[in-house]
């Protein structure tokens, strides 16, 4: 893998870079579609591929183990041909799960045991099989296996999970150095920075994970609960000890103004569920402002869905249709939603990419911060 910078903004930290894999290149700042099960949730890998268009979307560790389980992920010859998908994949460790399913897990040092929630099976994860099943699913970047702390955390708890992170990062990369790659082509490992909202701590494990040496580097422990200005903070702290020749990849994050404030940081990579999730619940974030499509006021607007949007979906439906679609709970509505949304996340990194090689980021940024932040 390669990562090379192509232009800086020169009034704000972003960044215009290259990522080059064996399943080809990812111009950041880029977004990346979350795939948790091998599916981005109502859209085909088709549409994904030809209207949405992302070098790169992401599937779960912990997920994926346990359906459709390494047995069939191996015999396909990994995610990326049991999916059908040519471009790249990252995977998150399942280090998030150890925050999102907080009533069904137990922390040890050794590792952390799941309570499955599909049949209440437990399972065993550690730093070391979770290499091993990031090998299987065959993954192009791969996460080192960590604790999300929850927010608020008290300092105590935070410091000692941090702690608990890195040691659990060495284990990883020992793991690592001892296996190879399944399927022919080369993964890559990113270590994570944790620390909550503790700016001394934050500190620390930037320090820590950048002297770990690999390829890029995440932040993690954010887009939990707490305030947009404290994980502006943080990723602030965190960018200005990572290594700029190196990505940066903000995990969960965020909201489209979320996204273009942390661009103006020095982030590269983003993921969320938000454009999907929210998209299922008929919101449609847009240049000039967010769409509620439930709203009465659209159920006579026979104009397209977005007349900017880069997808087929916006200009093919109206706002009355897909209106309608919402009130009759049909699941076609929820397609248009997710396509549309997934697309305008897609347009937003690339046009910030733009604007960061022309030079005239900063302004634009403002620019769209005060227009996205209206409720049409």
């Amino acid at each position: 893998m390669i990562f090379e910078l192509n232009a800086k903004d020169a009034q704000t930290k972003a960044r215009a870079g290259k990522i080059t894999t064996d399943h080809g290149v990812i111009e950041t700042p880029i977004f990346m579609p979350v795939g948790t099960v091998g599916t981005v949730k109502g859209v085909h890998q088709r549409e994904l591929k030809e209207e949405i268009n992302p070098d790169i979307i992401l599937g779960n560790t912990y997920h994926l183990y346990l359906r459709p389980q390494l047995d069939i992920l191996e015999k396909a010859g990994g995610l990326h041909k049991f999916m059908n998908w040519d471009r790249n994949i990252l995977t998150d460790s399942g280090g998030y799960q150890v925050y999102s399913l907080s009533a069904n897990r137990k922390i040890k040092e050794e590792g952390v045991k799941f309570k499955s929630h599909i049949d209440g099976s437990y399972h065993f994860f550690t730093p070391e099989n979770v290499m091993d099943i990031q090998r299987t699913i065959g993954a192009d970047i791969i996460m080192a296996f960590d604790e999300c702390t929850p927010y608020p955390c008290d300092y105590g708890y935070a410091k000692r999970s941090m702690h608990m992170t890195h040691r659990w990062l060495d284990r990883c990369i020992n793991r690592l150095s001892e296996t190879e790659p399944k399927y022919g082509y080369e993964q890559e490992l990113f270590p994570i920075v944790q620390g909550s909202t503790y700016k001394d701590l934050r500190k620390q494990s930037a320090e820590y994970i950048a002297n770990a040496g690999a390829f890029g580097n995440a932040i993690g422990g954010l887009s939990v609960g707490e305030p947009a200005e404290e994980m502006y903070a943080m990723t602030e702290v965190v960018c200005d000890i990572l290594p700029e020749e190196k990505p940066r990849y903000l995990m969960g994050v965020g909201t489209p103004i979320n996204i273009l404030e942390n661009i103006a940081l020095g982030v590269d990579m983003f993921d969320c569920v938000m454009p999907t999730r929210n998209a299922r619940n008929g919101m449609l974030f847009t240049a000039h402002g967010t769409i509620n499509i439930k709203n009465k006021k659209w159920e006579d607007d026979f104009s397209p869905i977005d007349e900017m949007g880069i997808t087929f979906v916006d200009t093919y439906y109206t706002k009355a249709y897909l209106r309608h679609l919402f009130a009759a709970n049909e699941f076609l509505g929820k397609q248009i939603a997710s396509i549309h949304n997934l697309g305008f996340y897609l347009w937003l990194v690339r046009e910030a990419r733009k604007h960061i090689i022309a030079g005239d980021f900063a302004t634009w940024k403002n620019m769209m911060v005060q227009q996205m932040n209206k409720r049409l």
